[in-house]
């Protein structure tokens, strides 16, 4: 891939925090890529905290895209993933059913509490 085809091959911020993703994304159409933490099975509430209910608010459920790999799901032994951001509101607001996309064309279903 060129830098023509992609022009955005820069590190933007490293290490941010809430406070420095929000005027990062201020503004801007943003999508957040996750992954459930291994053993625990959240995705958001523990290991990454930058990840504020604000940011997550702003950027829309619509646009988290979770992925783990087919081993991390089924490790989980059928269990529900979890969110704990500390914002109720957001929490109820990614309950659901949600897509996670586990390989090339490969994706499974899961529920989030």
């Amino acid at each position: 891939m060129t830098s023509a085809s992609c022009p955005y091959k820069e590190i933007v911020s490293n290490d941010v925090t809430a406070d420095k993703l929000l005027c990062l994304i201020d503004g801007k159409k943003t999508k957040i890529i996750v992954t459930p933490i291994g053993g625990q099975g959240y995705l958001f509430g523990r290991g990454n905290q930058q990840i504020s209910p604000e940011i997550i608010r702003r950027v829309g459920s619509e646009n988290i895209l979770a992925i783990a790999t087919p081993t991390k799901i089924f490790s989980l032994k059928l269990e529900p993933l979890l969110v704990d951001t500390g914002d109720e509101a957001v929490d109820d607001m990614l309950k659901g059913y949600k897509r996670i996309l586990t390989g090339y064309r490969e994706e499974v279903v899961c529920r989030i509490l």
